[in-house]
């Protein structure tokens, strides 16, 4: 994430996964300073029991729900997101239920020591 924002700063040219990073990063101008200070926040740590995001899982989470909607996969995600978004009225809005989604699905795989579900996840979209 830093590469990609120095390269955009700088004018450079970007590669298409830099270029779906930096529209996620555009969503999220409350962690442009964060990107504006990679000395600070490189290796900086971020704890939940402080009620800290972290901006990089959450950019992160981002990309690979654009990914997954980009590849249909698993299967009906596409459908799934267009679903929110009219439900919404705000594509954003649905992007963040995606996410949500995939960290509990992900949450779930890690606490039971499985691999992610994607049937986990579809109930989870189904309840949105």
């Amino acid at each position: 994430m830093f590469n990609t924002w120095n390269k955009h700063k700088a004018g450079e040219l970007l590669t298409p996964l830099e270029n779906m990073a930096l529209e996620t990063i555009f969503l999220h101008p409350e962690y442009h300073s964060v990107l504006d200070a990679e000395g600070r926040y490189l290796e900086k740590d971020y704890l939940p029991e402080h009620a800290e995001v972290n901006p990089f899982l959450h950019l992160s989470l981002h990309l690979a729900v654009a990914e997954q909607i980009s590849i249909d996969q698993p299967p009906g995600i596409r459908a799934a997101f267009e679903r929110l978004r009219s439900k919404a009225g705000d594509e954003h809005q649905a992007l963040h239920a995606l996410l949500e989604c995939l960290a509990e699905t992900i949450w779930q795989a890690q606490r039971n020591g499985t691999a992610p579900d994607p049937a986990v996840y579809h109930d989870c979209l189904t309840r949105r």
